[in-house]
């Protein structure tokens, strides 16, 4: 069997690492620790890594009809058994660099753009929109993917076009289709999919692929259906509370950890 040191670490983030496998495979790691606002907290959270894998693993085969993924197996010999559980086997893609992120709720960035313009990376809203609000639709609202330790910083669809019309608007198409489905079977639960970021490659072929992890509480907002109310902030299922005790006064960033 494998051990992790066999291959070589390609990545390594806030949150996950990346290893080489051989020329089309990657192991994606996830761990235990847990960041937000470009911090990495010091207390890990255990078996944060293998819920988040699992959820991925539900969610890829979830939606599978709509676009490809870049799973290849969860339990495979390949992977080392001192990360089974919280790696999964993946394709090598040629990623995508922006974000793609749907909005089928008013909050977070969204809402301060929105305070300040009255559109989300200029998307036009309606007037009135209070924090938590159902919107009609959902937007796309891409951001460009910034160094590690710097901030995404969203743009509009016209801007990420720039660099290729045909593909923004895969990517635009196949986001809110995703994000949909998402919110369809997170309703059937009694969760609210607020909002999620994606990530998509291409493979060797050229075709569009979903890749990185999909749907989990490190990359969406989910609230509770029940108590669901416009105008508050809504309890959470993800790490916002994590972004609110790092802004909180007092406590905040200096107890944490930067980013390399």
């Amino acid at each position: 069997m494998p051990v992790l040191t066999d291959y070589a670490q390609i990545a390594a983030g806030k949150v996950r690492e990346l290893y080489r496998v051989d020329d089309e495979l990657l192991l994606l790691v996830a761990s235990d620790r847990i960041s937000a606002y470009d911090w990495v907290l010091p207390t890990e959270i255990p078996d944060k890594g293998a819920v988040l894998t699992a959820m991925s693993v539900f969610w890829f085969e979830a939606l599978g009809d709509i676009v490809p993924n870049h799973l290849v197996s969860d339990d495979d010999k390949r992977i080392p058994d001192e990360v089974r559980g919280r790696a999964l086997l993946v394709r090598s893609l040629d990623m995508v660099q922006f974000e793609c992120v749907a909005r089928g709720y008013l909050t977070g960035s969204g809402l301060v753009d929105y305070k300040s313009t009255g559109t989300v990376c200029g998307v036009e809203l309606p007037a009135g929109l209070v924090e938590a609000s159902k919107l009609a639709e959902p937007i796309f609202t891409p951001a460009t993917k910034a160094p590690l330790g710097e901030h995404d910083e969203n743009i509009t669809f016209e801007q990420m076009a720039e660099q290729g019309a045909e593909t923004a608007a895969e990517l635009r198409d196949l986001t809110l289709a995703v994000y949909r489905r998402g919110a369809e079977i997170a309703e059937k639960a009694g969760v609210i999919l607020a909002d999620t970021k994606l990530e998509f490659g291409r493979d060797a072929a050229g075709h569009i692929v979903l890749g990185d992890e999909v749907l989990t509480p490190d990359s969406s907002r989910y609230w509770p259906a029940e108590g669901y109310e416009a105008g508050r902030v809504q309890p959470s299922y993800d790490k916002q509370y994590v972004r609110d005790w790092l802004t909180s006064p007092g406590v905040g960033l200096g107890t944490a950890s930067r980013t390399p």
